[in-house]
């Protein structure tokens, strides 16, 4: 027993020291493993620098404010905090007195161990979860005024902070941007944006970041050490994952699993035991799975599924380590070398960077939408098996679904070249070449423009040369109203410099004749002759311009590389024929663009 205690004080020192539990009583590795001192704390290393500076420079703050989920040592840092505050250590052999605010505490000082068990009077310990009222916070300002009964300043640590009531966020303002000299807060919260604003800028804040896997890995294979459990690497790879970034819930994990192991006979603990622990799946049936999916062998993965599900693997399960080791894919081939992380396999690694030599970054997009959408599906889902195997469908499905050059290349149109470039000069009707197979060109049919160029509006005091001009002087002139009169409501009949004839649309205002007449002699300073006929008007501006778009629409209909698309692709709808370039530009040319052909649902 003393071996084992004084093993425990090397690692721990602290807390290794805490007082016997009682005889039987187990104490969970949780608490008994809890870091004492800045040293013990694991991934937190930015705040721990941060403070340590802090400390030395005599910068230390009146209230801090520690967020993070759930696990990273919140409670556990503030608790070290309030020991730093109140250090005092006594003058020893070889050792001098220590009596100032420090992080240096290799040895219990005076107040340590009472602050370590939660039980010393001048650091006192809040759940605003229990606690949310006025009248809680209310008993904490007038507490404050008196000075500490034994240590150097009065700590309150307030757990979970966010659930303070509104009132007792505001009762508190005063007294936390004013704290007596003796008053320092800690506040700790998983749900930082639930903390008004007003809270957050008195406060020093620290986020504490999740713990990286492999780094966990370590510290489990530490505690592992020191209790004298066996455990496979692989095992505890498995329980760094699972804890996803909290040492409590790692901890946790590991009691389970030590006590599965001793239900299991003795012996090391087995990655595969613990694989049945969790509910997990083998991580190389996972990547089996995974290359199977992607080369869209349905039958193969829908095997591999119940197998895995049959040896106690949750569906849902096998589906989020399907998008986590496609991730890891889509890292190692966008990032090499990104993915070091010693909680992997040396099986992912070898196999993800083949996955990731092989497959195209739009494919694993594709998968992780395709996954992660099924992961929320299922957990809802009454079949969860069933709901699984229709994802795998989905997915491989997807998986054999080619690129869009790829589809032309399939139906035996060439390879795709690209669109001409927007400083060529325009080519005469009689020069512009053939339909382009390329998905960006244009087939002949489209190659017109859907409008004339936009005549150059004539100066003040200018003449007009004829409708279009007149349409683009109401247009530099922003008179937006006349614009649109004429482009829909104006059928041309004459026009001529100082005379215009029209004949008015169903719909078009009678007043427009007598409106146009005015804006011509603010503009031109001269006068205008504006006149109505009963009939004989040509089609409207408006009129043309959609007569050009069916025109162009039947042309690329008539296409026979667009025929050949809609046929393949039952149910396929052009919605819109695009100008090469932007329509604002008006060049010649146009394009068929891929996002214009809408899929049914059979895609």
């Amino acid at each position: 027993m003393d071996d084992e205690h004084s093993r425990d004080a090397a690692l721990f020192p602290a807390e290794a020291q805490e007082k016997p539990v009682a005889r039987g009583a187990y104490r969970v590795l949780a608490r008994k493993y809890r870091p004492s001192g800045f040293a013990d704390l694991i991934g937190q290393e930015p705040m721990v620098r941060t403070l340590e500076n802090a400390f030395e420079l005599n910068r230390i703050h009146q209230a801090y404010l520690l967020t993070g989920v759930r696990g990273v040592g919140k409670t556990t840092t503030a608790r070290i905090l309030a020991r730093a505050f109140n250090y005092e250590l006594p003058a020893t052999d070889g050792r001098p007195a220590v009596d100032r605010p420090t992080i240096h505490m290799d040895a219990l000082g005076a107040h340590c161990q009472a602050i370590i068990d939660s039980r010393h009077p001048d650091v006192l310990e809040m759940d605003a979860a229990s606690h949310t009222g006025i009248d809680d916070i209310r008993e904490i300002i007038e507490n404050a005024r008196y000075r500490p009964v034994m240590a150097r300043v009065k700590v309150y640590i307030v757990d979970e902070v966010h659930m303070l009531s509104k009132a007792a966020f505001n009762g508190l303002l005063k007294t936390l941007e004013e704290p007596p000299e003796h008053v320092k807060f800690i506040f700790a919260t998983t749900e930082i944006d639930k903390v008004p604003v007003t809270v957050r800028s008195r406060c020093q804040r620290f986020d504490l970041r999740r713990i990286d896997a492999g780094l966990l890995a370590g510290h489990l294979r530490k505690i592992c050490d020191l209790e004298g459990v066996e455990i496979e690497d692989a095992a505890l790879a498995m329980v760094a994952r699972a804890a996803e970034g909290s040492a409590r819930d790692a901890l946790s994990l590991l009691d389970q699993a030590i006590a599965h192991g001793a239900a299991q006979g003795g012996g090391a603990i087995a990655a595969e035991d613990l694989r049945h622990m969790l509910g997990v799946a083998d991580k190389s049936r996972v990547i089996d799975l995974f290359e199977a999916a992607m080369k869209g062998e349905i039958a193969t993965a829908l095997a591999l599924l119940q197998e895995q599900h049959d040896g106690g693997a949750d569906p849902g399960q096998v589906l989020l380590e399907l998008a986590e080791f496609t991730h890891l894919v889509t890292r190692l081939k966008l990032a090499p070398g990104a993915e070091r992380s010693s909680a992997l396999t040396e099986e992912e690694k070898r196999r993800g960077g083949v996955a990731a030599q092989t497959l195209s970054v739009s494919a694993l997009t594709r998968a992780f939408q395709i996954l992660m959408k099924a992961v929320e599906e299922l957990r809802g889902s009454p079949r969860p098996l069933a709901s699984a195997d229709m994802a795998l469908v989905r997915l491989t499905h997807a998986a054999e679904l080619p690129s869009p050059e790829e589809a032309l290349r399939k139906l035996g149109f060439g390879q795709p070249q690209p669109p001409e470039r927007a400083s060529r000069p325009a080519a005469s009707p009689s020069e512009r070449p053939g339909p382009s197979l390329s998905l960006a060109a244009a087939p002949q049919a489209a190659a017109r423009s859907f409008a004339a160029p936009r005549p150059e509006p004539p100066p003040t005091g200018a003449t007009i040369a004829d409708f279009p001009a007149l349409v683009a002087l109401a247009a530099d002139k922003r008179d937006m109203q006349l614009k649109l009169a004429l482009e829909t409501d104006v059928r041309l009949v004459r026009f001529e410099q100082g005379q215009i004839e029209f004949e008015l649309a169903p719909g078009g205002s009678a007043r427009l004749p007598q409106q146009l007449m005015q804006r011509l002699q603010e503009w031109t300073g001269a006068r205008w002759m504006v006149a109505l006929a009963a009939s004989g008007g040509a089609p409207t501006v408006s009129e043309q311009a959609a007569a050009r778009r069916q025109e162009e629409r039947s042309g690329v209909e008539s296409d026979p590389v667009v025929a050949a698309i809609m046929a393949r692709f039952p149910g396929a709808e052009i919605v819109a024929v695009r100008g090469r370039e932007s329509e604002t530009n008006h060049a010649p040319g146009a394009e068929l663009a891929y996002d214009d052909v809408e899929p049914d649902e059979s895609w």
